[in-house]
C-alpha cells in the first residue's frame, strides 16, 4: 500500500530542470498530471493531448490525441482541466468546461472516453451545462456517478440512461457535496464514494435549512440592487446537521449510518468504505472539536461501533494528506495493511506524530517518535517497512524527507540531500520506484527533477538540481533570523534590506503578518520577502521588508507552540508580535517613527490589532479583507480556536479588533470586498462605524462584488496594487536618513 502527495503538478511543456531559460517539470494545483498505476510512467495533459512518458527513460507518446478528445459534431478538442482512469485502465473520464464554486473549480462538463473503441461519450446530457460534479466511474467500469443541482445520479455507460439516488436535494439540502462552511474548514468537496462492488453508494447529506442565511448586496450588475444569499454559519450559531447514507443502486433506496450524537452538534469530517471489508470508517468531531471520534458503520444496517478515540485540551487537528486544494483532493483516510489500520496524526504526546491505529482493537503504535513534529506523508513502503514523511526537526522554516521504521522501533533517518538546505517537496509514483522531487530556498529558484526514488538518485544526472545549483541560485536578499522578546518567546524572521543597505542610517520597517493558527509566514522558499500588492521594488525603494512567526502559528514547533492560542486569538499573537517588533526597534538602523505593517484576512485582523493595541509602535497600517468582530466569522473555524462565545464571550471581545479601534492614532487603510463570501463585508462597516464614533480619521477602498482575494473585474489587481504602494509611500515614506 502506498500514500503518494500531488502537492506538486507537472506543467511545463519541456522535460528536464526548471533552471533559466529551460525548463523541467514544474508544478500546479490541478489534474495535469497523473502517475500510471504501475507507476512506470506518468500523464500529461498538453496542447497534443494527453502524453505518456515511459521511464527511466522519459521518452513519450501520445496516448489520448487531440481528435480524440473533439466531440462529434464539434471542431475542437475538449479543454481538459482534469482526468482519471477507471480501476481497469480502459475508460478515461474527463472535466472540461469548469466553473468555480467557492475556491475552485469543481462544476463542470464530465465526458467518458472508451480507450478501446474510440468512443467519446458525455455524461449527464440532460443536466444544465457545467453543472456535474465529482462524476467517479464505478470500480466495475460499467457505471459513472456524479452530483447535479444537490442530487446523485448514476448512468449506465453502454446505455447513457440516467437514474436519479436521490431527489430531494435543494439550496440547503444538500447530497453528496458540502455546504460553504465544510468545504472552507475542513476541505470537504467531494460528498459520496462508491462501494468496492459497485452496487451502493456511500453519501453525506448536509441540512442546512435552519442556518441562518446571510446577505450580500451586488450593487453594479443592474439599476436595482440584488440580494446575493449565502447559507452562512456565524460563530455562536448552530451548525448544519450532517448525516451519511449508503444508497443501493438497484432500487435506489438509502440506509442511514446510526453514528451517536446530536446531528447539529457534532461534525463528520471523514467517511470512505473500508477495503478489507467494505464496511464505512467515519470520523466525528464533537462541535468544540476537541473530541475526535472513530465508528466502523454497516451500510446494510446503519449499526455504528466506536472504535477509536482521542481529546485535546484545545482543539483536535485534522490532518489533510495531499493539496486540498487541487483538483482530485479528497479528505479520506490513509489505509494500511489492506484496510485493517489506518496511520493516524495526533499530539498526545505534545508532538505532531504518525500512528498505526488498528480497526480490529488492537493496540496503537507509535511510528514516528521522537521530539519532533510530523509534516507530511509522502509514501509508504510496506514491503520493506519503512515510511517516509517531510519533517524538519532542526529548523521549522524548512521541510526535508526522512523514513522510519513502520513498526515504530527505527530512528530517524534523513533521506533529502543534506546539501540542499532549504524545502523539498515529493511526489512518489505508486510503486515508489519513481518520484518527481522539487527544492527551493530564500535564494534558490524552485526547480524538479525525476529520481529513482529507492536510491534517491537524479535519472538524469546532467540535468539534476544539484548539478545546475549555479543556473538556479540567485543573490541572497532575504536574510532569516531569531528574535526573542522579553517574554522569552523565540521567534522565527525573515528580512529583506534596501538595496543599498547603509547601517549608519535610519530605515523604515514594513511587517508583513498572518499570526493566526490558518498558516506561517516563514518559510525558507523561493519568494520569501516578495510582496505582491506593491509595485516596483520595496528594497530598491528604500524599505525594511520583515516577517515573523508567533506563537500559535502552525509551524513545526510542538503542540505547546501552536495551542497556546487556545482562546486568545486577538491577545496572545499580537502580544508576540509586538514584544518581537520593540526588539526589532533597538536595532540602530531601524527608524522608530517609519513601522508600518500590513495584512490580509486573518493578515489584516492582526494588522488591526496591532494599530489599536500598540499605537506606539505601529504608525502605519493597511488592512485586507479583515475580520473586525470575531464573532461575524464562522463557528466551524473560530469555534475550533476560540471556543463557543456562549461560554467565554469575553475572549471574544478581548480578541476583535472593533474592541480597541477607539485607540487609533496611525494611518490607517482599510481595504474590502462587498462580495467577500468568505470575511463579509460587513466586518468593515462595523469597524467603520466605530472609528467614525470616535472621530478617528481612516482611509477606506470599498470594492464592489469583489470576492475574499479581492480579484474579480477589470483592472482590480492593478489598482490595487496602486493604492497600496501609494499610501505606504505616502505615510510611511522609503529611503535611509
Amino acid at each position: 500500500m502506498q500514500i503518494f502527495n500531488f502537492k506538486w503538478r507537472l506543467k511545463s511543456t519541456a522535460i528536464l530542470l526548471v533552471f533559466m531559460v529551460l525548463s523541467f517539470l514544474s508544478y500546479s494545483q490541478g489534474g495535469g498530471f497523473k502517475w500510471s498505476k504501475d507507476g512506470s510512467s506518468y500523464y500529461r495533459i498538453l496542447k497534443e493531448g494527453i502524453v505518456q512518458y515511459s521511464l527511466p527513460s522519459n521518452n513519450s507518446k501520445v496516448l489520448i490525441s487531440k481528435e480524440q478528445l473533439t466531440p462529434t459534431g464539434s471542431n475542437e478538442p475538449l479543454s481538459v482541466s482534469y482526468f482519471a482512469f477507471s480501476k481497469d485502465e480502459k475508460k478515461v473520464l474527463l472535466f472540461a468546461n469548469t466553473k468555480r464554486v467557492w475556491r475552485i473549480n469543481t462544476k463542470g462538463d464530465y465526458w467518458v472516453l472508451n480507450m478501446a473503441t474510440g468512443t467519446l461519450q458525455q455524461l449527464g446530457k440532460t443536466m444544465p451545462e457545467s453543472s456535474l460534479m465529482f462524476a467517479k466511474i464505478s470500480p466495475d467500469g460499467t457505471h459513472a456517478a456524479y452530483v447535479s443541482g444537490n442530487n446523485i445520479y448514476v448512468e449506465d455507460l453502454s446505455t447513457s440512461k440516467i437514474k436519479a439516488l436521490t431527489a430531494n436535494g435543494t439550496e440547503t439540502l444538500i447530497n453528496g457535496t458540502f455546504d460553504w462552511v465544510y468545504e472552507e474548514e475542513f476541505a470537504c468537496r467531494d460528498g459520496f464514494r462508491w462501494s468496492p462492488d459497485s452496487k451502493s453508494i456511500a453519501y453525506w447529506q448536509i441540512d442546512a435549512s435552519e442556518t441562518k442565511t446571510f446577505y450580500m448586496i451586488n450593487n453594479t450588475d443592474s439599476i436595482y440592487s440584488q440580494l446575493v444569499p449565502l447559507e452562512y454559519p456565524k460563530v455562536g450559531e448552530t451548525p448544519s446537521a450532517c448525516k451519511v447514507g449508503v444508497v443501493t443502486i438497484a432500487d435506489a433506496k438509502t440506509t442511514w449510518m446510526d453514528v451517536p450524537g446530536d446531528a447539529r452538534q457534532h461534525y463528520l469530517v471523514r467517511m470512505e468504505f473500508i477495503p478489507s471489508t467494505e464496511k464505512l470508517l467515519i470520523q466525528q468531531l464533537n462541535r468544540k472539536q476537541n473530541q475526535s471520534k472513530l465508528f466502523v458503520s454497516e451500510p446494510n444496517t446503519g449499526v455504528s461501533k466506536l472504535i477509536y478515540e482521542e481529546t485535546d485540551k484545545a482543539w483536535v487537528d485534522i490532518y489533510h494528506p495531499g493539496d486540498k486544494y487541487a483538483l482530485d483532493f479528497t479528505n479520506n483516510f490513509i489505509w494500511y495493511h489492506e484496510g485493517k489500520n489506518i496511520l493516524w496524526t495526533t499530539e498526545k504526546d505534545g508532538w505532531r506524530h504518525l500512528y498505526n491505529v488498528s480497526l480490529e482493537g488492537k493496540k496503537e503504535q507509535l511510528i514516528t517518535n521522537g521530539n519532533y513534529d510530523f509534516i507530511d506523508l509522502s509514501y509508504i513502503d510496506a514491503k520493506n517497512g519503512y515510511v517516509y514523511f517531510m519533517a524538519s526537526p532542526n529548523n521549522a522554516t524548512q521541510s526535508y524527507l526522512y523514513k522510519t521504521k513502520l513498526n515504530g522501533k527505527g530512528k530517524l533517518e534523513l533521506v533529502s540531500s543534506k546539501t540542499l538546505q532549504g524545502t523539498h517537496g515529493y511526489d512518489v509514483s505508486p510503486t515508489g520506484a519513481f518520484a518527481i522531487h522539487s527544492f527551493s530556498n530564500h535564494y534558490t529558484k524552485s526547480a524538479s527533477e525525476l529520481i529513482n526514488f529507492e536510491k534517491q538518485q537524479p535519472i538524469n544526472v546532467d540535468y539534476s538540481i544539484e548539478a545546475n545549483l549555479s543556473k538556479l541560485e540567485v543573490p541572497k536578499k532575504v536574510e532569516f533570523f531569531k528574535v526573542t522578546t522579553a517574554e522569552g518567546v523565540e521567534m522565527d524572521g525573515w528580512m529583506v534590506k534596501p538595496t543599498n543597505f547603509d547601517a549608519s542610517k535610519k530605515y523604515p520597517v514594513v511587517f508583513y503578518v498572518y499570526s493566526e493558527p490558518g498558516t506561517a509566514t516563514v518559510k525558507d522558499t523561493y519568494g520569501a520577502g516578495n510582496n505582491r500588492n506593491y509595485m516596483g521594488s520595496m528594497a530598491d525603494d528604500g524599505y525594511i521588508y520583515i516577517s515573523l512567526d508567533n506563537r500559535g502559528t502552525p509551524a513545526p514547533k510542538g503542540r505547546e507552540w501552536r495551542k497556546s492560542i487556545y482562546r486568545n486569538i486577538g491577545r496572545l499573537n499580537i502580544k508576540d508580535q509586538a514584544m518581537a517588533a520593540k526588539e526589532i526597534l533597538k536595532w540602530n538602523f531601524v527608524d522608530p517613527e517609519r513601522i508600518a505593517v500590513w495584512g490580509w484576512s486573518g493578515g489584516g485582523s492582526t494588522t488591526l490589532n496591532l494599530m489599536f493595541q500598540y499605537p506606539e509602535i505601529y504608525k502605519t497600517g493597511i488592512s485586507v479583507a479583515a475580520i473586525t468582530n470575531l464573532l461575524t466569522y464562522d463557528n466551524v473555524y473560530q469555534e475550533r480556536f476560540m471556543g463557543l462565545p456562549q461560554e467565554n464571550m469575553e475572549n471574544y471581545v478581548d480578541g476583535s479588533p472593533v474592541t480597541y479601534a477607539k485607540n487609533l492614532q496611525g494611518n490607517l487603510l482599510i481595504i474590502h470586498g462587498t462580495g467577500d463570501d468568505n470575511v463579509h463585508y460587513q466586518n468593515a462597516e462595523i469597524l467603520v462605524n466605530e472609528l467614525v464614533k470616535h472621530n478617528k480619521q481612516f482611509q477606506f477602498m470599498p470594492y464592489p462584488n469583489r470576492t475574499h482575494g479581492i480579484r474579480e473585474g477589470e483592472g482590480t489587481t492593478e489598482h490595487l496594487k496602486t493604492l497600496f504602494t501609494d499610501y505606504l509611500k505616502m505615510y510611511c515614506p522609503p529611503g535611509g536618513r
